[in-house]
């Protein structure tokens, strides 16, 4: 992996662990073993690192979404399951979920990004509902757009949630979700 991929990939776990005031170049320059310095010259500013992190991700999801463009509906609902249960998996939050809290501390280019970020995943959740809907496998009362909305909190907040208390309920509330979409 080059230096650079390293620090991304170093500070988005830092971000979802710590998040993201509470590490510094310095942390990062430790752990992968460089200097401060290297960092700035792939990142002159924290900001631009935190962007960094944020544009790898959505990147990620926009693959995801395309390769999986032709799937069923429940396909892609089970597909945005699965993106939260490896978060879990590996003992972290999201990052829309860490980098939220830290929101209004954030220079204005991450909070673009952020808000890029979440409304790709909540445009591609919409879509897939509507979609849902429109093929009677899915059925809600509320609009796509809030159902949209109420799942993605739900699985937000349950990623956390369930570091809290029984990791069972990670699974009791995918379940309840689903079955609440497939109304049985």
């Amino acid at each position: 992996m080059k230096p650079k991929e390293q620090i991304v990939d170093l500070a988005d776990q830092y971000i979802r662990a710590k998040g993201y005031n509470a590490f510094s170049f310095y942390d990062i320059a430790k752990e992968v073993g460089i200097k401060t310095s290297s960092i700035h010259y792939h990142f002159p500013s924290k900001t631009d690192l935190g962007v960094a992190v944020i544009e790898k991700e959505l990147a990620f999801i926009t693959a995801m979404i395309q390769k999986n463009a032709d799937c069923s509906p429940l396909e892609k609902l089970n597909i945005f399951f699965s993106i939260y249960h490896k978060i879990k998996e590996a003992n972290q939050v999201c990052l829309v979920g860490s980098l939220a809290t830290d929101f209004m501390t954030l220079d204005e280019s991450i909070q673009n990004a952020l808000k890029k970020f979440s409304l790709t995943i909540l445009n591609w959740v919409t879509g897939f509902l509507e979609e849902g809907k429109r093929e009677n496998v899915f059925n809600f009362s509320c609009q796509p757009r809030i159902k949209a909305l109420l799942i993605i909190g739900n699985m937000l907040s349950i990623v956390q949630l369930s570091r809290l208390i029984d990791d069972a309920d990670f699974n009791s509330v995918k379940k309840a979700i689903q079955k609440d979409l497939l109304n049985q």
